[in-house]
């Protein structure tokens, strides 16, 4: 920048010089006597008894020409010099000082990077710590860290068992400790072939430009060999699917938090659908791709399979979670943001029933949660005994028949009969009390009422 912006004042510098020079003559131009015409300038070969000849007969009915005497005018000429010269010098020498500036500046940064670059490949951790925190604070502008593998080995205890957050069908998810204050969850994907790459590639390259309160936050990367590592922030309380189907069997989760979440969700789809130019359709939302972090806070990851809405995308392979993929798109290929408006169908169905989305029947029998659910979601009767346990007789039954129709409609066989997620949202936020982010005023707990004790 310091090169540029000296090579413009040197273009600029003879124009100023002459500019300078040109407003001396214009001065002199108003001076008594003084005249730039051709009589005066011929008076350097003429006698002054000529000039003035010709000057009373060029002005006649004067009666008295003054002759000026250049002298003082010559001074002024050469102080205008002077100063001109000066401040052409005092220019010139602060514009090489300011590039003397630069140039040092720049070898500084180049020896930090090289520096950064030999401790990044050491054995030290606390510099690459540093380092790790420097860029994740600086909030990327679309681009994520390349995270040294040592780090991860170091804050993954080696990538023990007894760090293990959960598996996929990918690889593993290990609980990285950093430092007292920063702990991230890491993706271990392992050698799994060109689909594999290309997901990863995908996952970080959707990451990098998405930017939402509902939406995972990528802190890393790591390529080391043929395995690949995806650094996440840390979501305290892990998947849907494990809150509602591991241990707990969704103890944790009142009526209004399932709300919550399923309004989280919604507000991220709605995101990618309606604000993201071309639209973005996330082709694998599931219950174990909803992170929930302390507070429950629910976040859409996983998006290796994320594709742009268009026209290119009528012959893209067909990928998808069993239970959750749309009819269409599984029988015709069809894909379009009604795909995902049906898969969030599905996840509200299991918020409300704890049913998981394919049941096993029998060793060669399964049935789909929607196929079993919408009959009973239809009748009033029915509906509050297919209700989850946990949340039976814990709700308003009007917002219980809110729900199922909400749900009814996003798992239409014909894709037009579902509405935009942007109307599920609006359907659902009064249903969330102002506290978890919603609209809905209430006096009550929101934890699930006791039943009383029948002894």
């Amino acid at each position: 920048m310091g090169e540029k912006l000296g090579v413009c004042a040197m273009n600029l510098l003879p124009m100023w010089v002459f500019y300078s020079l040109f407003s001396i003559i214009d001065a002199r131009q108003h001076l008594p006597g003084f005249s730039i015409s051709s009589t005066v300038f011929a008076s350097h070969s003429q006698p002054i008894s000529l000039i003035v000849a010709k000057m009373e007969a060029q002005s006649p009915g004067v009666a008295e020409v003054k002759v000026v005497h250049h002298q003082d005018l010559n001074k002024r000429i050469l102080i205008a010099l002077i100063i001109s010269s000066t401040l052409l010098g005092a220019i010139l020498l602060f514009l090489l000082c300011f590039w003397i500036y630069r140039r040092k500046t720049s070898s500084n940064d180049d020896a930090k990077c090289q520096k950064n670059l030999e401790a990044s490949k050491g054995t030290a951790l606390n510099p690459i710590i540093s380092r790790f925190n420097s860029l994740r604070l600086a909030n990327f502008k679309g681009s994520v860290s390349t995270i040294d593998y040592k780090l991860l080995e170091a804050a993954t205890d080696n990538f023990s068992k007894s760090n293990v957050l959960g598996e996929g069908g990918s690889g593993h998810v290990y609980k990285a400790c950093f430092n007292d204050k920063l702990l991230a969850a890491v993706k271990r994907i392992d050698n799994g072939g060109l689909d594999a790459e290309r997901e990863f590639e995908n996952e970080v390259n959707w990451l990098c430009k998405i930017r939402h309160q509902n939406v995972i936050k990528l802190l890393g990367h790591c390529i080391h060999g043929e395995t690949r590592f995806l650094v996440y922030e840390m979501m305290q309380n892990g998947s849907l699917e494990s809150q509602l189907h591991g241990p707990s069997h969704g103890s944790a989760l009142t009526w209004h938090i399932r709300m919550k979440i399923a309004v989280d969700v919604a507000r991220g789809l709605e995101y990618l659908h309606e604000h993201r130019n071309p639209p973005v359709v996330h082709r694998d939302l599931k219950s174990s791709n909803i992170l929930l972090d302390s507070d429950f806070n629910a976040k859409l990851s996983d998006f290796g399979l994320t594709v742009n809405l268009g026209a290119q995308n009528k012959n893209i392979k067909l990928s998808g979670t069993l239970g959750y993929v749309a009819p269409e798109y599984l029988l015709d290929g069809k894909l379009t943001d009604k795909s995902d408006v049906y898969a969030f169908g599905v996840v509200l169905l299991e918020l409300l029933t704890g049913k998981m989305p394919v049941e096993k029947m029998g060793p060669t029998q399964s049935q789909s949660l929607v196929s079993w659910a919408i009959p009973q979601l239809s009748d009033r009767s029915k509906l509050p005994k297919i209700v989850d346990p946990v949340i039976r007789d814990t709700m308003d039954l009007k917002h219980l028949y809110q729900v199922a129709a909400v749900a009814v409609l996003c798992v239409q066989s014909e894709p037009s009969y579902r509405p935009l997620v942007t109307d599920v949202l609006h359907s659902l936020i009064p249903l969330v009390p102002v506290e978890l982010g919603g609209s809905l005023r209430i006096t009550e707990p929101l934890h699930p009422k006791v039943p009383p004790s029948t002894h």
